[in-house]
């Protein structure tokens, strides 16, 4: 990563806070971690972190509460809850308040590492064109080209697709992500039209032997170059 994206998180198990912070860190990010909710708040207004990643359960100012202040100022910086709960409606008011994930514990650092990849590469589409091996991928104009042949046209949701693996290459991509942000749903028959639109962009991507786009089995896909 070339910009040291900036994570605040909330997390009151010492222990568990310090696991995070240093396993971002070796990563890459730069983390500020607090234990109490109510040092969030003005500490956003301070930092203006990337990424937002709160514990459910605190004292004094849970993760819900602080999220429902944060969208009173910002409705764009992702947050992820983290909970011991199991509960689909708990999963439901995260949302509701503003949430963007939900990660029940205990979890592996991994997954967490992921999500918050997938919720920082996954903003904005890029303005510009993006280099994938011999290819270039502009998501705005839904073209791909090889070399100096002419532009392959891309359907809108292939360039969606596209344009997800690509903001993060060699890096895993979860399905169940992709899904939800696309379909709105991550049923069989979702999936089975993503598999469709995969199938598509790899037959497009055939002429550079080093663009692979491969199925992590249960997880999702990566777009290696």
């Amino acid at each position: 990563m070339t910009k040291r994206y900036k994570i605040l998180m909330a997390e009151d198990e010492p222990a568990l806070g310090k696991i995070i912070k240093e396993s971002l860190e070796s990563r890459g990010f730069e983390v500020r971690w607090v234990v109490d909710g109510v040092d969030v708040i003005p500490l956003f207004q301070e930092d203006r972190p990337d990424v937002l990643v709160l514990d459910v359960m605190m004292p004094k100012m849970d993760g819900f509460m602080i999220a429902h202040e944060i969208r009173k100022k910002n409705r764009q910086v992702p947050i992820i809850f983290l909970t011991a709960k199991s509960q689909t409606m708990d999963a439901v008011q995260g949302f509701k308040v503003g949430g963007n994930d939900y990660i029940r514990k205990p979890f592996g650092m991994e997954e967490l590492i992921v999500r918050i990849r997938n919720l920082i590469g996954h903003g904005q589409p890029q303005n510009h064109p993006i280099q994938i091996g011999k290819y270039v991928f502009d998501f705005k104009k839904q073209t791909l080209k090889f070399m100096d042949e002419p532009f392959m046209e891309l359907t809108h949701r292939e360039s969606q697709i596209l344009y997800f693996l690509s903001t993060a290459t060699n890096e895993v991509v979860e399905r169940s992500f992709v899904l939800k942000k696309l379909w709105g749903d991550d049923d069989f028959f979702a999936a089975r039209s993503m598999d469709v639109f995969i199938s598509n962009l790899r037959k497009k991507l055939k002429k550079d032997p080093e663009v692979r786009i491969v199925n992590i089995r249960g997880i999702g896909y990566k777009l290696i170059l």
